[in-house]
């Protein structure tokens, strides 16, 4: 009797590589998505955050505050609550992918017959997704305090715009964090050094030409100022207003994604 070889691997084809790719990643961020729906505490949690720093800024911090040229310092205020947002809820990519290799998914997805860039595209496609649902929530939270659009409707959909290509950006850096930590502690850890200077040493809630010389450089040339003063030009105008902080917004964005991505997914394989 003859005995039947049974492959342990599923070979694809290599032509249609690329709609491979593409469905494999699709299929990815369908699973974290759900795993999303299953415990909707974190989505519940990632925006609780962001309100009470609404709230706080708007009505304990504002009347102190004041920015030469706004009337209204919730004008100001929102577009750097929205990068604030953002900017801190991209450790979840990361914090995401390290309890997935540290309970051994990583692994059973190795042995399926799917691109090896689907794990990392799907994380961070399923993080664009949520923070769809979080700036949305965010913007409707701005309207109820006060917060107006200056410009049009256009405006305000090119700000989310642009914020949300920001946070996809960043998905890619943190993944790169957390492909790096032991666990999902240390790349919480881990990422909060990063993200709190530039943060907090950015034009998110005060002018730079308040800060001392050194530091004032640094608020107005790092991405997270310039993604803030970009969402401001086209949401504010007047003073804000400039095509070359957009154009400048967008560069640094799709620049993070083009250096991040491929040095996450080369981790990715070593560490597989």
């Amino acid at each position: 009797m003859t005995a039947i070889a049974i492959p342990t691997t599923i070979e694809r084809p290599k032509h249609g590589a690329f709609s491979w790719a593409v469905q494999d990643a699709l299929t990815v961020t369908w699973r974290n998505l759900v795993a999303m729906k299953r415990t909707p505490q974190v989505l519940v949690f990632s925006t609780i955050q962001p309100i009470i720093f609404v709230l706080m800024f708007r009505y304990v911090f504002g009347g102190a505050i004041r920015i030469p040229g706004v009337t209204h310092y919730v004008d100001y205020l929102m577009p750097g609550v929205f990068a604030q947002t953002v900017v801190f809820g991209s450790i979840q990519t990361g914090v995401g992918l390290a309890e997935d290799l540290h309970k051994g998914l990583i692994e059973r997805f190795q042995s399926l017959p799917m691109a090896r860039s689907a794990v990392l595209a799907g994380r961070t496609l399923a993080d664009l997704v949520r923070n769809v649902f979080v700036v949305a929530l965010m913007v409707g939270v701005g309207f109820i305090v006060g917060w107006r659009i200056h410009t049009s409707v256009f405006g305000l959909l090119a700000g989310i715009g642009l914020m949300l290509l920001f946070a996809h950006s960043l998905s890619w850096v943190f993944a790169l964090v957390g492909l790096s930590a032991a666990n999902a502690e240390a790349a919480q850890a881990a990422s909060f050094p990063i993200l709190a200077p530039l943060v907090f040493a950015s034009t998110a809630f005060v002018s730079a030409a308040s800060m001392p010389a050194p530091l004032e450089w640094f608020a107005n040339h790092q991405p997270v100022s310039i993604v803030i003063d970009a969402v401001r030009a086209v949401t504010y105008g007047g003073q804000f207003a400039s095509t070359s902080k957009v154009f400048a917004a967008i560069a640094w964005s799709l620049a993070i994604i083009v250096v991040a991505a491929p040095l996450a997914v080369r981790m990715y394989r070593r560490k597989v």
